[in-house]
């Protein structure tokens, strides 16, 4: 269950189809561990700007920005905005919880035969694959700086993170989750 969830989007009069009667503001806005995408409503004075972590979980007294969740919406819902602002927060997430997803570059293990689990990573080749396992045998990362150090065909990679988590939520005929449930 997501305790907290970073802003993509906020729409102070509410969503433009929502025709004539009293519209309340409204936010979109991603989880921060298992990526779900949610419709938020701000408390009445709250003050949202865009990549703001706000708390969402179920203790009331620590929800000082957000009033309730409406509903879960799938990427295809989302604004142009929001979609725009996707590739940032999650960048900030994954920045923010680099212990998390360098322990995916550190456990990961074969898929099938054919196929590893590193593969899945957007970009990611062969020869960039060989080279991490064979820096992995040398010890464990302890950083995405340490990753990037240790083998340099691999440029940036939490980008690689941050591009399959996008692909997660854009695409839903992904066959393997890795990190949205």
């Amino acid at each position: 269950m997501e305790e907290y969830a970073h802003i993509l989007d906020y729409l102070a009069q509410g969503l433009p189809t929502g025709g004539f009667a009293k519209r309340e503001p409204l936010c979109y806005a991603v989880g921060e561990e298992e990526f779900k995408l949610f419709e938020i409503v701000p408390k009445a004075n709250a003050v949202i700007n865009l990549g703001d972590r706000v708390y969402i979980g179920k203790d009331a007294a620590m929800r000082t920005q957000v009033d309730h969740i409406k509903r879960r919406v799938g990427f295809e819902e989302l604004t142009s905005a929001a979609k725009a602002e996707l590739d940032f927060v999650v960048h900030d997430i994954v920045m923010a919880a680099q212990g998390r997803f360098i322990r995916f570059y550190n456990e990961s293990e074969a898929i099938s035969l054919r196929k590893h689990m590193l593969e899945e990573l957007p970009g990611l080749g062969k020869k960039t694959l060989i080279a991490i396992l064979d820096a992995k045998k040398k010890g464990t990362f302890k950083n995405f700086a340490d990753l990037a150090s240790r083998v340099p065909l691999l440029k940036g990679p939490e980008k690689l993170i941050v591009k399959r988590i996008v692909l997660e939520l854009s695409d839903t005929t992904q066959k393997h989750y890795i990190f949205v449930r």
